[in-house]
């Protein structure tokens, strides 16, 4: 990372509490994580690389890192082990990647090639030692019924599911717009496919309205949970209410990473250690 860089992130790490020094955290069985789609446009532009995400990750204090694939420059070990290594040794755990699969596929072939696509970053996954991959739903087809994109979907997810089993890998399939746009479809996609290796990778921010209920839903069936800056209420796009929704998921029985994915326009050096300081209070 250039200098400049490093010494932003390092500027604002104070506002995470080192690990050894993180008050009531030791009984809490929520993990705060850095979703390196938040620095989307740095490593589109190539002025931060996946080991800086790991890096600032590791300063600010959070546990894991949810590692959005897109711009990875390959997937070969030469590629990935080093990434592997240095999470290790940054005390960091690389539990989660992001991954373009989307489950709405109308043919059988279409079905086959996604299948194959997870089937690819299933031992990319292994290789890194993530447990879990987070995939999408997929637009609904023009012209054709949510009824039948929910039974496309389910088609592709439950062979993809077979797919992740065999290398004990999760999929989260994310609600992100499309067929999964809102909770109840979400919830049904996963529900029938049926498998325990199926869940929700639960985004609070993605929801077009009525959040909380909608986050409510979903938290039974969460996979991975990724923060935003902003949910929508009534309309209105506003700060997420932090010890609400951890109530909500502490009720679902949800254990595990609330990763923060930085989509507003200011700098994500300084927003993503600051939210990840605000949910590490919440949690004590």
């Amino acid at each position: 990372m250039n200098r400049r860089l490093y010494l932003k992130s390092m500027a604002f790490a104070s506002l995470a509490l080192p690990r050894w020094s993180r008050a009531g955290e030791s009984e809490s069985h929520f993990r705060t994580a850095v979703c390196a789609y938040s620095f989307r446009t740095q490593l589109a532009k190539k002025s931060m690389t996946y080991a800086d995400v790991i890096r600032i990750a590791a300063e600010t204090g959070a546990d894991g890192v949810d590692l959005t694939t897109y711009w990875l420059p390959d997937t070969n070990d030469e590629t990935l082990y080093p990434l592997k290594k240095l999470a290790y040794r940054s005390g960091v755990s690389l539990y989660s990647i992001g991954v373009r699969a989307h489950m709405v596929q109308p043919t059988r072939e279409l079905q086959d090639a996604e299948v194959e696509t997870v089937r690819k970053w299933v031992d990319v996954a292994e290789k890194l030692g993530a447990s879990h991959i987070r995939i999408f739903g997929g637009s609904v087809p023009k012209g054709v019924s949510e009824d039948q994109a929910v039974v496309w979907a389910v088609q592709t997810l439950k062979r993809s599911a077979e797919v992740a089993e065999k290398k004990g890998i999760i999929l989260g399939v994310e609600d992100d717009g499309g067929i999964t746009t809102n909770a109840d479809r979400t919830v049904e996609i996963v529900r029938k496919a049926g498998s325990p290796w199926v869940g929700i990778n639960l985004d609070i921010g993605n929801f077009r309205d009525d959040a909380y209920t909608q986050i409510a839903m979903c938290a039974p069936y969460a996979t991975n949970v990724h923060f935003k800056a902003q949910v929508t209420v009534d309309h209105q796009r506003q700060a997420p209410d932090i010890p609400r929704i951890l109530k909500i998921l502490d009720k679902a029985g949800y254990k595990g990473y609330l990763a923060v994915e930085y989509e507003e326009t200011g700098d994500p050096l300084i927003a993503v250690p600051k939210i990840i300081s605000q949910i590490r209070e919440a949690i004590r």
